[in-house]
């Protein structure tokens, strides 16, 4: 797939199968009635493209990830609710980002604030530049409910009480504390963010697309459901992966490669000689 009709988005595919997704919608990168669609068609390419084993977005403006959601949109938005509940843009366009087959992987520089935190929660993983990187969800002190599955992803992330910290504190949330938290993954200095997402990315390409996917599923329903229906899907994922040629064929090559002897077990090198 070429991805070359974005306006506000750059998409380089690697050989490794890594897709590094870029916005650049000056000057604050918003989630508005430009950026999501373009995003949301970007998410489906990306699922659909089999070339594509882990996503990578990041952004081209360096104080800002993302902003937050359109403000105008919203204040356009209807005075009458109806009776039919339904999904918001944001909430199915992170969805697709954390249900695709592949990982997905937010590497947040400058703010990410109202949807652009949304968004970077929706991703697989968030890892954060320590010097720059700021979160926070502002939107209840300007009277708004959070409609991009902040209420919904941060109290499993850092718990209720810290949730509504942010929730309703609406303060700013440095990189550091993010991850004290639970917020994302890991906030890093700024010279080793991209070289540590990266190594990371290349080294997840190297694994079975199938093994991707089984894993995310387990671990999403576990997430949201109770111990013993968990515990049932992973079994279930794992029968899915050992029934698999490509995992047969990686478990022999890790064999050969040293695994199950004292040298190969110590640092687990035999690991780097798999492949793809």
């Amino acid at each position: 797939m070429a991805y070359a009709d974005y306006e506000h988005f750059d998409v380089e595919l690697d050989e490794a199968g890594v897709a590094y997704v870029t916005m650049n919608y000056p000057p604050l990168n918003l989630l508005d009635e430009v950026l999501s669609p373009e995003l949301d068609a970007i998410a489906g390419e990306l699922e659909s493209d089999d070339a594509v084993r882990v996503v990578i977005l990041q952004s081209a403006l360096p104080e800002f990830f993302s902003a937050h959601s359109g403000l105008g949109r919203v204040g356009m938005a209807p005075m009458v609710v109806g009776h039919t509940r339904s999904f918001r843009m944001t909430q199915t366009m992170t969805e697709r980002f954390r249900n695709m087959p592949k990982v997905t992987i937010a590497k947040v520089e400058g703010r990410a604030r109202g949807g652009g935190s949304e968004l970077a929660l929706g991703m697989d993983m968030c890892f954060a530049d320590r010097d720059t990187a700021i979160f926070g969800q502002p939107e209840a002190a300007i009277g708004l409910v959070p409609g991009g599955g902040s209420t919904q992803r941060l109290p499993r992330l850092v718990g209720r009480g810290r949730a509504l910290e942010i929730l309703l504190g609406c303060g700013d949330i440095p990189a550091d504390l993010a991850e004290l938290y639970g917020y994302i993954n890991r906030a890093l200095p700024s010279a080793e963010l991209t070289p540590f997402v990266d190594r990371l990315a290349h080294r997840i390409a190297t694994f079975p697309t199938h093994t991707i996917a089984h894993v995310k599923t387990a671990v999403d329903v576990g997430a949201s459901s109770s111990l013993s229906e968990g515990l049932l899907v992973e079994a279930h994922e794992s029968d899915l992966s050992v029934a698999s040629i490509v995992t047969r064929e990686r478990i022999a090559a890790a064999m050969e490669a040293g695994a199950e002897t004292v040298e190969g077990e110590l640092d687990l090198a035999f690991l780097d000689k798999l492949g793809r």
